[in-house]
């Protein structure tokens, strides 16, 4: 394909080729390295990536970040995480029902209760949540920031990098039972390697924020919308959110697609890659891949799913995926258990999309109950 600065690039879009390249030490993925799928960017018009920013770097900077973070994510973590998710889920049932119906599910559901679960990651000290969760909701677009969205999501990121900061030194003082904590303590892998920067530590709680807080807020919308299109698949959910999360998963592939650069030249698929090549690849497709699923268009929530791409793959593959899942584990039973009546409070086509080229979502989604 021919990407907006003119360069011949590629598109990865069956399910094996994509686990292919994104499996392949031979591939990159920084910024700085890619021709831009999206836009006229060229290697070398975006600055490379801050340290810490893991999920835009290769190894070896990806494996020192990376390694530090994955022994955070413990069974017993998650396990508490999921007894404190079940709370705030009830209290933002409790808020959206005072609300009275109709009322908005993205408003009063689907962003606080990923911004809320965020805090109770990274420990962020109940006092501030409610500076934090505004500034995040600006950064991935969901406070409708207008006309001064750019200016406003880059105050608001100067804000966080700042709150970050002010974090890790709060932490090293006074550890809390939380990732950020359990990062600031942690010891390095290895005799030969340097211990983390404040600096570092903070752009990898940015990256934790990034990657988990716009993507299950529309994750909760969108997946909404589709149980509510059919009361089967509401039952569906009910009787096994497991099955049923993780086929939304694939049907919705949040986010449709990445990019990788060859370092040299690769033989992916009978055809070679040339070294500074860019790989448009796809997973919303891949995750489509008739080879892969039967009737891949369908939504079937007793689907067996294993093997979806909806959280890539390799070593970029999403480090909080289980978490994530948790979330909407009990998110959609609680939603649709308190509200059985749920529906939507205007035609599907009123419903305001985001116009986002990398994470779809919903700007409202007004519901009633009664």
């Amino acid at each position: 394909m021919t990407f907006p600065d003119g360069h011949d690039g590629w598109r990865a879009h069956d399910h094996a080729t994509v686990r292919a390249v994104l499996a392949d030490g031979r591939f990159s993925i920084r910024p700085d390295l890619m021709h831009n799928p999206f836009g006229p960017g060229s290697p070398g018009d975006a600055p490379p990536s801050p340290p810490g920013a893991f999920t835009d770097h290769d190894p070896p900077e990806h494996t020192r970040y990376r390694s530090r973070l994955t022994g955070q994510f413990t069974v017993r973590r998650m396990r508490l995480l999921a007894e404190r998710l079940e709370v705030i889920t009830a209290e933002h049932l409790d808020v959206l029902a005072a609300q009275g119906s109709p009322a908005d599910l993205v408003e009063h559901f689907a962003v606080p209760v990923p911004g809320l679960m965020i805090c109770e990651l990274l420990g962020v000290p109940y006092e501030r949540r409610v500076e934090f969760q505004q500034d995040a909701m600006v950064l991935t677009g969901a406070s409708g920031a207008g006309a001064g969205e750019a200016v406003a999501m880059f105050e608001a990121f100067e804000r966080l990098q700042r709150f970050m900061l002010e974090m890790v030194a709060a932490k090293q003082a006074e550890p809390t039972d939380d990732v950020l904590s359990d990062l600031v303590h942690s010891e390095p892998a290895g005799s030969g390697e340097s211990p983390l920067t404040d600096d570092e530590m903070a752009a990898m709680g940015m990256a934790l924020l990034g990657g988990g807080l716009d993507t299950t807020t529309n994750m909760l919308s969108l997946g909404a919308l589709e149980l509510l299109r059919e009361r089967a698949r509401v039952e569906a959910m009910l009787t096994d959110p497991g099955a049923a999360v993780e086929e939304l998963l694939r049907y919705i592939s949040l986010t449709p697609a990445t990019a990788r650069t060859a370092l040299e030249d690769v033989e992916i698929d009978g055809v070679v890659v040339r070294a500074g090549d860019t790989v448009f690849v796809e997973l919303g497709s891949a995750n489509r891949d008739p080879a892969r699923y039967a009737d891949p268009d369908v939504l079937d929530l007793a689907r067996g799913t294993a093997g979806h791409l909806a959280f890539g793959h390799g070593i970029h593959q999403c480090i909080g995926q289980h978490l994530a899942r948790i979330e909407l584990k009990i998110a959609f039973p609680g939603l649709f258990t308190r509200f059985p009546k749920l529906r939507l409070a205007v035609p599907e086509e009123e419903l305001p999309h985001r116009a986002s080229l990398v994470i779809g979502g919903l700007e409202r989604m007004p519901v009633a109950w009664d």
